[in-house]
């Protein structure tokens, strides 16, 4: 639970921005329509918290525990979450455009209708995760563990895929168009219906 009173809360949410909120403890707390867009978070506990709508746009995020937080329709475009910990939050609909998640843990995270477009998703841990319908288009996924993640109808237009674990995914009826799929793990992926027109396969070679 967050240390400070709702009062303390809601006096500090309406300083002048940015705000300076490193390591801050704000679990379990709501924040709905919170304007913390530029706000350093880096390190703070948000597990739990209920950030619906909220604004965090170029937030510093980085490190920040987010495991089971409430994100729908947040506003993160632009944000550092670096090495973040997102597991099973529900970022349904959140707007991700442009943000920097490599490292990031996103186990069992819910992302469908997202959109990811040109979000830095490298290296990041992705296993299980509700990605359907998202819009990934041009995101980099360099070396992801999207082991058993649902990308089924996901915008995957140009997404750089190459070293990705994609073992055991649903990637039907996804848009796969122009993808790098280079050494990506497609074992036992779900491709039924999924486009590939300009695709780069596993072993390297175009999609025929």
């Amino acid at each position: 639970m967050s240390n400070l009173t709702n009062f303390q809360i809601y006096d500090l949410l309406n300083h002048p921005r940015p705000l300076w909120l490193v390591k801050i403890n704000l679990s379990e707390t709501t924040l709905w329509m919170a304007d913390l867009s530029d706000c350093n978070l880096s390190w703070a506990d948000l597990s739990k918290t209920d950030l619906s709508w909220a604004i965090m746009i170029n937030a510093n995020l980085s490190n920040a525990n987010l495991s089971f937080a409430n994100l729908y329709e947040v506003q993160l475009n632009l944000a550092n979450l670096r090495d973040a910990n997102l597991t099973r939050a529900n970022l349904t609909r959140a707007n991700l455009d442009k943000a920097s998640l490599p490292g990031a843990t996103l186990v069992e995270a819910n992302l469908s209708r997202a959109i990811m477009s040109r979000s830095n998703i490298s290296k990041s841990n992705l296993s299980g995760a509700i990605l359907s319908r998202a819009d990934l288009s041009k995101a980099d996924l360099i070396q992801a563990n999207l082991n058993s993640a649902n990308l089924r109808l996901a915008n995957l237009f140009e997404v750089n895929f190459r070293g990705a674990d994609l073992q055991n995914a649903s990637l039907e009826g996804a848009d796969l168009t122009g993808a790098n799929l280079a050494d990506a793990d497609l074992r036992n992926a779900n491709l039924n219906g999924a486009t590939l027109t300009d695709a780069i396969m596993p072993d390297g070679t175009p999609a025929t």
